[in-house]
């Protein structure tokens, strides 16, 4: 018992050690692991590495787990950190944790929101943890409406093939939800990591040398359009 514990401990400190090296990799080489280099890096025969994680793709995901843990973890620390009433305070907070977090971690960021990694397809158990950051907005919107602090945009503002794509995510995501709501919803999430994707990958900088405040401008802007209350 004693041994089938030491060689357990022995196993996780050696992913652990892994996915250290493979994080180092992601920050010089980007996505295009290849555990041949983890390996070397490690001191490790190439065919020791497989032991631990069968294929590149393996590495990935357990990486693409890690970081949308981690990044759901920063979101929602932020979101209950500010009175639940607060439904403003909360997005602004939600939208600047996960900014930092992408900025302490432009790699992982890059691995999550850059550019499809060729030949990898991330298997489903990715979805649930990735969807950690929407929802928490899902849920500012659910406390807005069950308080009467969000007045749905009409219905009529969306047009008919947009209402009837995101008739399935209300049915799946948010039961009742107006799926106008959902749409300016969604509309200031996408606009919030696109925002994050510009500034790390260098697209506006020159451009905006003060891109805090420009960040709070724009996710303020994406506050107004939601509708949730100054």
């Amino acid at each position: 018992m004693v041994a089938n514990s030491l060689r357990a401990r022995v196993r996780a400190e050696m992913i652990e050690e892994i996915k250290t090296v493979a994080r180092r990799h992601l920050a010089t080489d980007g996505a295009n692991l290849s555990l041949r280099a983890v390996a070397r890096d490690l001191g490790m025969v190439s065919s020791a590495i497989y032991r631990y994680f069968p294929s590149r793709d393996d590495l990935l995901t357990a990486l693409i787990l890690e970081a949308y843990v981690a990044l759901g973890d920063t979101v929602e620390a932020a979101d209950a950190a500010v009175d639940r009433d607060d439904l403003r305070g909360r997005w602004l907070a939600g939208c600047r944790a996960a900014r930092a977090w992408a900025l302490a971690n432009p790699a992982e960021y890059a691995l999550l929101y850059g550019s499809p990694v060729p030949g990898y397809a991330a298997p489903d158990d990715t979805v649930e943890p990735a969807q950690r950051p929407p929802q928490t907005l899902l849920g500012i919107l659910r406390d807005g409406l069950a308080a009467g602090q969000l007045t749905p945009p009409p219905a009529d503002d969306l047009p008919k093939p947009v209402q009837d794509d995101l008739a399935a995510i209300v049915a799946s995501l948010f039961p009742d939800a107006p799926a106008a709501l959902l749409a300016r919803g969604m509309a200031g999430w996408t606009q919030l990591f696109g925002l994050i994707s510009f500034e790390l990958f260098g697209r506006i900088n020159s451009a905006l040398p003060h891109r805090d405040e420009y960040f709070d401008h724009q996710i303020a802007l994406m506050a107004d359009l939601i509708g949730l209350p100054r």
